[in-house]
């Protein structure tokens, strides 16, 4: 049986409705039949006035036209990071607001959030808005941030000599969905094939491409489209992860759909990447973060199985 993941996404708005009335099953179960599964598993908070599920990394101050190269003082030596939970910095910050725990990301460091556990076959979700504030080298860019996924390994491994071999969900003005790969991970992902100077773009009635470590189509994939809230407003992402596919979703949209996650290790051996730690990006702008939550997840939805199946073109 053949499904269609265009029609799937042009009846979004009505799947998206049931999305956000059920959240991640804590307030309300899904049905048996959607859940695949009699009693939906709990939701885990990972967010409290303590930070106390999360530990803090900070590496550096960079500089515009940064090249990926270790940072050097003036003698020419190697800079070491600021490191993992650092004392007297407040990169990361935790207020109140209209009773809400919020977590405030702000200032000119890079560094993250790394959940103190690794996970497997979730459902991940997050509010997320922009401040207003930027830090060197982000202020004439777009304001950016990021959730990494099913994160191994050393800290410091990609270009910018912060975050852990990793998938990433972007959070980024006009981008948030994007895919970048981090370090020598790679997904395969529904997108039409670029041409020239142009990136893949995601969309669910194409094939699924190779992009990443070891592929014709190096780090990036573009979002579908631009679901993103105007600035100043929450807006609701949820990442879904099983076996070796994930979706992203942006305020209840499917943005891109990915299969077959891996990594490229020194040898050239490509080994499968289906766990791991989760990681939320600083990068020198100010984006707030809120309910913050996580779920088990014993199999896919029906309707997420179907973005899983042959396109219809």
């Amino acid at each position: 049986m053949k499904n269609n993941p265009g029609s799937m996404l042009a009846n979004t708005s009505c799947f998206c409705l049931l999305f956000c009335l059920i959240s991640l099953g804590c307030s309300a179960p899904a049905p048996a039949s959607e859940a695949g599964e009699d009693t939906p598993p709990a939701c885990t908070s990972l967010i409290d006035g303590r930070l106390s599920q999360w530990d803090r990394y900070l590496s550096f101050q960079h500089q515009p036209g940064y090249d990926g190269a270790p940072p050097l003082d003036e003698t020419g030596q190697e800079v070491a990071p600021v490191g993992l939970n650092p004392e007297g910095y407040d990169l990361f910050q935790v207020q109140e607001e209209a009773g809400d725990t919020v977590i405030r990301v702000g200032g000119s460091y890079y560094g993250c959030l790394i959940s103190k556990a690794e996970y497997e076959n979730y459902h991940f979700q997050l509010k997320f808005r922009w401040g207003e504030e930027k830090w060197v080298p982000r202020k004439t860019l777009l304001k950016d941030s990021g959730i990494l996924y099913h994160s191994i390994g050393p800290l410091g491994v990609e270009h910018w000599r912060t975050w852990m071999l990793s998938q990433e969900f972007q959070i980024m003005e006009g981008h948030t969905g994007d895919y970048w790969n981090q370090a020598t991970s790679a997904m395969d992902i529904r997108a039409y094939t670029p041409e020239y100077l142009m990136d893949p773009m995601a969309h669910a009635s194409q094939d699924f491409l190779p992009v990443g470590e070891g592929s014709p189509y190096k780090n990036y994939c573009l979002r579908s489209n631009n679901y993103e809230q105007p600035h100043g407003e929450w807006n609701t992402l949820d990442l879904i992860c099983f076996e070796d596919k994930s979706l992203h979703l942006v305020n209840g949209e499917v943005v891109m759909i990915l299969q077959n996650s891996r990594y490229v290790d020194e040898a050239d051996q490509v080994h499968p990447l289906q766990k791991g730690k989760i990681q939320l990006q600083a990068e020198a702008a100010e984006i707030f973060f809120k309910d913050i939550q996580i779920k088990p997840l014993d199999s896919l939805t029906i309707n997420h199985q179907a973005y899983f199946q042959e396109a219809q073109k």
